[in-house]
């Protein structure tokens, strides 16, 4: 078994405000709060990240966080030991550092210790560690700047995972490459080049995590396989699918983001309920209790949710009122709610009503806020 992590992107980088802030709370020892801080640092509370006001979306993998800004720029800071910021060297910054001089790049995503990226021409791009083929270069080497992937200019959606990365093209179809056994083909072999996902079609989104995958199509059906022994894939079972297998009847799934640890699946649907499923020791599934789940549980009642982000064993969450909301393990204050108390339910981050989005590392989070 494959441990430890991941994050998730979802298929389209979102239209951007006029002015969008960037904050960041959690523990962080690698300089990926973007702070300009050195050593082990504890941030109980949302700080803001400079004084910048053009921030479209942040993606973050175990200590590393890449963004875009509204110019179409890249920048990157964090942990860089397999190169995963892309700045040409594996030089740890704990500022924002811009990743080369390109204005196009729309799309981002981050696995554990690699990175992924699309720009406005379709083109696919990855760097960072290359361990099982994940880059999908056609080896298993690591790169510190992007490289390009194939010559496609069709692609649209990207995620990452610990082993794996995972493509969506204009078309609806889902590739994959890396480590074999959760790929999805149903086979063992690795792969270093990114293969179709045969069984999926109209794929709409896709979000792997530290070794679990899920995929929503066009029909809102969600759909699952990978490492499964805590129930993160939702099909109720604790077994593990090397190919895709359909979680439940239900057309209404809206995304999914899943745990880079803690092997758990947090989703929102379109009637805006909250869910959850899988791994629970520490609340991270918010449903009150510490019980670990093989099938989607709702969270609550309401129905305002919007979206989510998970770390290494806590979820943040925004409402359609921009308020944000966490729970789960909080003993590095990655809950941003002032404690350091764990929590089984959602707890309110501050008071702040114009959240946008948030992504999530190991302990620390980053979020986008007008």
């Amino acid at each position: 078994m494959i441990k430890n992590l991941m994050i998730n992107a979802s298929k389209v980088a979102p239209t951007p405000p006029v002015s969008q802030q960037l904050w960041t709370w959690g523990q962080g020892a690698a300089g990926e709060h973007g702070l300009n801080l050195t050593g082990n640092q504890v941030i109980s509370s949302p700080v803001q990240v400079g004084a910048l006001t053009n921030w479209v979306k942040t993606a973050s993998g175990t200590d590393f966080t890449i963004a875009i800004k509204t110019d179409g720029t890249l920048w990157a800071w964090g942990q860089n030991t397999y190169g995963q910021l892309g700045t040409g060297n594996t030089t740890t910054y704990s500022s924002p550092v811009q990743v080369g001089a390109g204005t196009t790049w729309s799309n981002i995503a981050c696995g554990q210790q690699h990175s992924l990226a699309i720009k406005t021409d379709g083109t696919l791009w990855s760097w960072g560690q290359g361990s099982y083929g994940k880059l999908g270069l056609g080896n298993i080497t690591s790169y510190s700047s992007p490289v390009q992937v194939g010559a496609l200019t069709t692609w649209t959606g990207l995620s990452g995972g610990f082993g794996n990365s995972y493509f969506i093209k204009n078309d609806g179809t889902l590739w994959g490459c890396g480590y074999g056994p959760y790929i999805g083909q149903g086979s063992s072999i690795n792969r270093s080049s990114p293969v179709q996902i045969i069984s999926l079609s109209n794929v709409k989104s896709v979000s792997s995590g530290a070794e679990t995958i899920h995929a929503i199509k066009t029909d809102g059906t969600l759909w699952g396989w990978g490492y499964n022994a805590d129930g993160a894939i939702g099909d109720g079972s604790q077994t593990d699918r090397s190919a895709p297998v359909q979680i439940g009847t239900q057309t209404n799934w809206s995304m999914t983001q899943i745990g880079n640890q803690g092997y758990f699946t947090i989703a929102v649907k379109t009637t805006g309920t909250l869910w959850g499923w899988g791994q629970n020791t520490y609340g991270q599934l918010g449903t009150g209790n510490s019980t670990t789940y093989s099938s989607p549980v709702q969270v609550g009642a309401l129905t305002t949710w919007k979206s989510v982000s998970a770390g290494g064993n806590h979820t943040i969450a925004l409402k359609t009122d921009g308020t944000m909301w966490g729970y789960g393990l909080n003993t590095n204050r990655q809950l941003g709610d002032g404690t350091g108390v764990s929590k089984s339910s959602p707890v309110q981050i501050g008071s702040y009503t114009t959240w946008v989005s948030s992504s999530s590392g190991l302990n620390f989070n980053h979020g986008i806020k007008t």
